[in-house]
């Protein structure tokens, strides 16, 4: 039986005031408290993962929202299949890594560090494979063939 996460729904409900909402600075201030309640860091790695990685969305400077990007990276990496399936979350967790990737492929190339933005859409490319044929799954898909035309990359 699946768990219900609170830290994960209150993310959940950052991301809702965003993307749903178009209330950027409300749920760039949640993500904040959300951050401080959690520890940093030093929290839950897929608490960390996921929230880094909203956070990022809701950054106006570049090189703030590559920050947030690299510690969801960062924290990915500790993330276990069991943690993620515990939350409920619907993904492993190479799931998590071709969204991670493009992000940060986007940050670098609005940064004009082309060879680490190609890296990372390589990168993304190669585990586009843990997504499945579903809303989300297209979505990035989608990012990633426009960030590659925009790098002039061959599919």
């Amino acid at each position: 039986m699946m768990t219900t996460d609170p830290t994960m729904t209150r993310i959940g409900q950052g991301v809702e005031l965003h993307h749903h909402q178009g209330r950027r600075e409300a749920a760039r201030d949640l993500f904040a408290q959300i951050w401080d309640d959690i520890g940093g860091e030093r929290g839950d790695p897929l608490h960390v993962c996921v929230l880094a990685h909203s956070m990022a969305d809701v950054q106006d400077d570049v090189r703030q929202e590559l920050t947030w990007d690299l510690r969801a990276l960062a924290a990915a990496d500790q993330v276990t299949d069991d943690r993620v399936a515990q939350a409920g979350v619907p993904l492993s967790v190479a799931g998590l890594y071709p969204s991670l990737h493009l992000n940060l492929s986007e940050c670098y190339r609005k940064l004009g560090d082309l060879d680490r933005a190609r890296d990372h859409l390589r990168r993304a490319r190669a585990g586009i494979g843990a997504l499945g044929d579903d809303e989300y799954g297209n979505l990035i898909r989608g990012g990633l063939e426009r960030l590659a035309g925009q790098l002039g990359d061959a599919p």
